[in-house]
């Protein structure tokens, strides 16, 4: 805020007033008692100033890029909500800031909101978010995993982090208990043909809030680096378009289903019926990801994404070039 005269000639009380409440942060009843006045006059000096120029304000804050951004990505992509994070100098603390990020989110939303099932995914991120979500009561929701999880015991497992998001929300948890990938696409059909499967897609299928994390094919990838089957060669995905994946579902570059036998091996709520989920929260950060967020903003399958700002505006560059 700065006080800016210029050549007006101001009166001194609107001087005084905006100089009292702007620069020493006196309260409007403080004001007035000093002055020998009302606050209905002082509130109307403050209103003075501000339409005659005589006070502007400038936000001094490196979040206001972020939002501007964010609005881009809203107008752009039909998102409902856009949270933009300065990037961090170390590359480590991006899920952690995303994490926390995306915590206050699921609050917000769960506050305001009639919820009864909220779906989570698994990652670094994911991981993050649950750390930072306060202890709560919600014991009509019910969190349940949208996705298989891996053999390992990781603490980034699907598993752990639907119990612990459960755990704090006070929340009822349900497990989809079995890999990330099946052998093959038959034993995957297998799998989701038994009757215990069935009922726990529909129920994911009914989430009103649905977490996701998205992944990339670098070595920072922990589905690469964990997850992904033996027989999967990683160039056999490059060569299929691939840019990252959704659920361990890959995607190229426009946001669509690579051709890929994988796919049709994935443990997973399918991408069609993620679309029609009524919120859908991308976490993910780093500009490893920025191609494979793009391909997920094209998608459109998200509601909300939450982002460092660095891979933010590279995903949106990314997303017009063609």
């Amino acid at each position: 805020m700065q006080l800016t005269p210029g050549e007006h000639p101001f009166d001194q009380t609107l001087v005084r007033v905006a100089w009292l409440y702007f620069k020493e942060g006196r309260t409007q009843a403080e004001i007035a008692d000093l002055l020998s006045t009302n606050r209905p006059r002082i509130n109307k000096l403050i209103n003075d100033a501000r339409r005659t120029g005589l006070v502007t304000i400038t936000l001094n804050t490196s979040l206001t890029s972020c939002i501007e951004l964010e609005q881009e990505l809203m107008t752009e992509f039909g998102l409902e909500r856009a949270i933009i994070l300065p990037t961090p100098k170390d590359p480590d603390m991006v899920p952690v800031l995303i994490g926390e990020a995306t915590a206050q989110y699921l609050m917000q939303l769960l506050s305001s909101n009639e919820v009864s099932g909220v779906g989570t995914a698994w990652g670094a991120t994911l991981r993050e978010m649950v750390r930072f979500v306060p202890a709560a009561k919600y014991p009509q929701l019910c969190v349940s995993s949208v996705i298989g999880g891996l053999t390992r015991g990781l603490a980034i497992n699907t598993f752990d982090i639907a119990s612990d998001l459960a755990r704090q929300l006070n929340a009822e948890c349900a497990y989809l208990a079995a890999p990330v990938y099946a052998d093959s696409a038959q034993s995957r059909d297998a799998i989701l043909n038994q009757r215990e499967f069935q009922s726990a897609f529909d129920r994911i299928a009914r989430n009103d809030i649905i977490l996701v994390s998205i992944g990339d094919l670098s070595d920072r990838s922990l589905l690469m680096r964990y997850g992904l089957p033996q027989d999967v060669e990683l160039q056999s995905l490059l060569d299929a378009g691939a840019v990252g994946d959704i659920l361990g579902q890959f995607i190229n570059r426009d946001g669509a289903l690579i051709d890929h036998e994988i796919n049709s091996r994935a443990v997973a709520l399918p991408l069609a019926i993620l679309a029609k989920v009524p919120r859908v929260i991308f976490a993910a950060g780093g500009l490893s990801k920025a191609a494979a967020i793009a391909g997920a903003l094209r998608s459109r399958m998200g509601s909300a994404l939450v982002c460092d700002e660095d891979t933010a505006r590279k995903a949106l560059a990314l997303t017009r070039e063609r």
